[in-house]
């Protein structure tokens, strides 16, 4: 299957936070979207990969998401090497996004920089002919993205462009929510962490907010980039 857009995350719910509303967005326009985890997660401190396996498909459907997959890379400990690059270049063949969305390039959680990077140089190295991978016993041909975009996560990191999520806030709100072990929940008995408090929850509203306030929208996300954004005319900025 073709995708027009790929989303990767170091875990997941990383998707849903940093770019769940553009991609719910780019459903209701008529785009094919995929998810891939790097890892199931597991060594969070609430729940277990078991939970963290179906929240993943609950969070997909909340989105409208076609396809979602796990690369069962090693929680905190996979690395930036060829044979984790190829699990990527693989699968970026398989898929052939024009758009791939990847972690935050710097972040408090050190598999966020680390799924950044190691995103970002497959999507090149998978557009070489001459590094050879197979899928289902076939030969895959050599695909590269046409962008590489990064979604903003912990850290207020100023974005190179911000994308108009007004309309799909609830549906972005809805996905990350279907993680019920991870983030708030009054009366929980599990241990806090930094992305289980309210003051969290609360800021993926006022975040998006803000950004939405600074274009005069409702709602917004923001993304870097790798390199210059280009429009074909003024007139396509809002």
């Amino acid at each position: 299957m073709k995708l027009d857009i790929l989303a990767f995350g170091a875990h997941p719910d990383d998707v849903e936070l940093g770019c769940g509303g553009t991609l719910a967005k780019e459903v209701s326009l008529g785009k094919k979207v995929g998810i891939v985890d790097l890892t199931r997660g597991e060594l969070g401190t609430r729940g277990t990969a078991e939970i963290r396996d179906a929240e993943a498909k609950a969070g997909a459907v909340a989105l409208g998401i076609e396809v979602r997959e796990n690369l069962n890379m090693r929680d905190g400990f996979f690395v930036n090497d060829e044979t984790h690059q190829l699990e990527v270049i693989r699968t970026i063949r398989k898929y052939r996004p024009e758009i791939v969305i990847c972690n935050a390039v710097d972040d408090r959680h050190i598999d966020h920089g680390k799924g950044s990077k190691l995103v970002s140089d497959a999507c090149f190295l998978s557009g070489l002919i001459k590094i050879e991978t197979q899928h289902d016993g076939l030969q895959q041909s050599a695909w590269r993205p046409k962008v590489v975009y990064h979604y903003i996560q912990w850290k207020n990191i100023e974005p190179d462009f911000v994308v108009d999520i007004s309309g799909y806030i609830d549906k972005k709100t809805d996905a990350i929510l279907a993680y019920g072990s991870q983030f708030y929940k009054p009366g929980s008995n599990e241990p806090e962490t930094p992305i289980a408090t309210k003051n969290f929850l609360d800021s993926i509203h006022y975040r998006a907010q803000d950004l939405g306030r600074l274009i005069g929208k409702d709602y917004a996300e923001g993304f870097t980039v790798e390199r210059y954004l280009a429009v074909n005319s003024l007139a396509d900025l809002i």
